[in-house]
């Protein structure tokens, strides 16, 4: 058997057994279809030894995608880590191949955190204008993001029966299928509750988008709920309308959520569980943003001796 078929199996394993999105499993698929784009659609798992791997990763520091660009570390190594999976898949099944512990993936340095700081939080949104149902859309955004963390596709996919703003809480299904709790601050409610009185629509989708062209009031659902790339615009207009000059995206409030409840005391686990990591490492990524409010309690907190 082939490799690329067995990476087709692979895949339908990987959404119908292991749960996993759609999203993930179209990232594994590109990932993947650079095996066979190195090793040719007649390879087979036997095929695939130390010097094949080899070859095939001094392959990917030098591939160049169609737009003149190479490969960074990071997404080498996502490219290691579907082929690693697929070696897993292959020894369950008992066919013979590379096994996947001989897979070591380079060392990366992680990238720097960008937050923003409650007062750039405060710019932003005085900047929405509130008397228009696309303002007060915008603003139920910003307050949401930044009260709850949630990733972009968590956002999108929220419908307006998920959220209790009287509780102001609910679950959110996020990576790997995994349900966890979401919090919200009164203003963040607030202003959702604020943007749906406006909604003269039944559908359920908790943000629709509100463009020029967009589908007519009795399109289907799907053709009227914002995507990421909409959210993405509307976070570019306010950051660029409040002159703040970072890189920000989406996933900027989502690290801003983080950063500011470790600044205020909360501890690493509870913030984990918060965002929904499933690994405690990758919520370490926010303790050196902290360093410098550290510096600043234990400055201010901790007594000095005097020598005499």
């Amino acid at each position: 058997m082939y490799v690329g078929d067995l990476i087709i199996d692979y895949l339908e394993s990987l959404e119908i057994e292991k749960g996993r999105s759609r999203y993930t499993t179209r990232n594994y698929e590109l990932y993947l279809s650079r095996v066979t784009e190195f090793g040719g659609e007649e390879l087979r798992p036997e095929e695939i030894t130390p010097e094949w791997l080899r070859k095939y990763r001094l392959w990917l520091n030098r591939y160049v995608t169609p737009q003149k660009r190479g490969l960074s570390v990071m997404t080498q190594n996502y490219h290691l880590v579907a082929l690693r999976g697929f070696l897993k898949y292959l020894a369950r099944r008992g066919i013979k191949s590379l096994g996947p512990d001989m897979i070591d993936l380079p060392k990366t340095h992680r990238p720097q955190v960008t937050f923003l700081h409650v007062d750039e939080i405060d710019r932003i949104l005085a900047e929405i204008p509130l008397d228009t149902e696309t303002g007060l859309r915008d603003r139920a955004i910003f307050e949401l993001l930044f009260s709850s963390g949630l990733r972009v596709s968590e956002l999108i996919n929220l419908d307006r029966e998920h959220v209790n703003l009287k509780r102001r809480e609910f679950m959110v299904r996020g990576k790997g299928q995994k349900d966890r709790p979401v919090f919200i601050s009164e203003q963040a409610a607030e202003a959702i509750a604020d943007y749906l009185a406006e909604r003269t629509d039944k559908l359920p989708a908790l943000f629709l988008n509100n463009s020029r062209h967009r589908p007519s009031a009795d399109s289907k659902e799907d053709e009227r709920r914002l995507t990421p790339r909409s959210v993405q615009r509307i976070v570019d207009k306010y950051v660029r309308l409040a002159g703040i000059t970072k890189h920000v995206t989406p996933h900027t409030l989502r690290h801003s959520f983080a950063t500011d409840l470790l600044m205020n005391g909360a501890d690493l686990r509870s913030v984990q569980s918060m965002l929904g990591h499933s690994n405690i490492s990758t919520t370490q990524i926010y303790t050196h943003v902290t360093d410098t409010h550290l510096r600043e309690v234990h400055e201010k907190f901790h007594s000095e001796t005097e020598i005499k």
